[in-house]
């Protein structure tokens, strides 16, 4: 079964520790729970993954990112498959002239842990332009504490006009 596939385990490989990794950060940076807490865990990061109305990507903390993470959402919006955007270097989401932006986020949110209401233009798979708006930015943490790389959850995205 592919990630794109509905199923009862179309999640990421290996994602429960990822998935601990994003919910644990979240909490412990940002203060607030990022998945409703009813259910066991198993079905926290299926509908994390699955159903969450917003976007949520991640990336490593490699010194060129490459995302490890992108829930259902936020590969519909940015059109790509898990296959696809897994692996992808995370600067390609942005355009080249929104490159400095984009390092001015990143920067941003390794100095505080999280930054939030971050708005910018992204590039669709297609080519298509879109702007991601009220998005919050965290540090993930490993279980030492350590910043292992960064996520995103997107509130909203509209198409630039």
């Amino acid at each position: 079964m592919t990630h794109g596939e509905t199923g009862r385990h179309a999640v990421p490989p290996d994602g429960t520790a990822l998935f601990r990794c994003i919910e644990g950060s979240f909490r412990s940076l940002v203060g607030l729970d990022l998945v409703p807490l009813d259910g066991n865990e198993d079905s926290r990061e299926r509908w994390l993954y699955e159903q969450a109305p917003f976007g949520i990507l991640a990336h490593d903390g490699g010194s060129d990112p490459r995302f490890v993470y992108a829930n259902r959402t936020a590969q519909r919006c940015f059109e790509y498959s898990w296959d696809e955007i897994v692996g992808m270097p995370s600067r390609l989401s942005a355009g080249p002239d929104g490159q400095t932006d984009r390092d001015r986020l990143l920067d941003d949110t390794r100095r505080q842990g999280f930054t939030d209401d971050y708005r910018g233009v992204r590039v669709a798979a297609s080519g298509r332009r879109f702007w991601i708006e009220g998005v919050l930015m965290w540090n993930l943490l490993d279980p030492d504490g350590h910043r292992c790389g960064q996520a995103a959850l997107i509130r909203q995205w509209r198409d630039v006009t």
